[in-house]
């Protein structure tokens, strides 16, 4: 998968990063806090800071141990909650660690690394809810299906 998109849902008025696979078949719409959108909305736009954010302090620890995050996996959907996982090799050594799929993406972008969604959680984001957040997803997918890519415009930090 791939960041297709950051942009704020026109409804709920919140930052929402969007995945879309190669085949622009299948995408993924997740709602983030803004400081997640502003720390992945720096990174998409090659803004550097002067002092480094905390995923490029953590990207830069993982670089200094000689490590390297090999993918980023969002593999699960509970409850309306996203989870996601980082892998990291060190030394020969496959470290897997729990995360917020946000801090995960945005770490994800910084060290070039590949994101992937688990075919379950798409399964289960498609799914039908009568919950307001699965309304809202609905609503956005109905948006995003009949936007014209120019139209997303950029998130604005």
């Amino acid at each position: 998968m791939d960041v297709k998109a950051l942009i704020v849902d026109p409804i709920a008025n919140v930052p929402v990063v969007i995945l879309r696979d190669a085949d622009e078949k299948n995408f993924l719409p997740i709602w983030v806090g803004v400081f997640e959108a502003n720390a992945i909305a720096l990174q998409m736009e090659g803004v550097s800071t002067p002092r480094p954010m905390t995923h490029d302090l953590l990207r830069n620890v993982i670089r200094q141990i000689e490590g390297d995050v090999t993918r980023v996996v969002i593999n699960n959907l509970e409850e309306n909650t996203f989870y996601a996982q980082i892998h990291i090799r060190v030394a020969n050594r496959e470290l897997t660690v729990d995360s917020r799929p946000s801090d995960a993406i945005a770490l994800a972008l910084r060290a070039h690394a590949p994101l992937f969604v688990e075919e379950s959680v798409l399964e289960k984001s498609r799914s039908a809810s009568d919950s307001v957040e699965a309304q809202g997803v609905e609503r956005l997918r109905k948006w995003l299906e009949d936007a014209d890519p120019e139209s997303l415009g950029k998130y604005k930090m």
